[in-house]
């Protein structure tokens, strides 16, 4: 199962799965990850998954963490 990593505003995110069956978590400070507390909707394509989590978390920009990205 494909993961892919994020980097929203200083949130460390991972979502697995598939469009219309993502599952996603956090990652702590020891680099455990625990299940996240929202949801992506099946419509939510994998290439859209970081404009949808901006968008989401858009509250938690700060001047020192202003940017959404995709972690390799």
């Amino acid at each position: 199962m494909k993961e892919l990593r994020f980097n929203i505003f200083g949130n460390l995110i991972a979502i697995r799965g598939t469009p219309g069956a993502w599952h996603t978590f956090y990652f702590g400070a020891e680099g455990k990850r625990r299940p996240a507390d929202f949801i992506v909707p099946n419509d939510v394509a994998e290439h859209e998954l970081c404009e949808y989590l901006a968008d989401l978390f858009h509250e938690d920009a700060t001047p020192r963490n202003h940017s959404a990205r995709q972690l390799s």
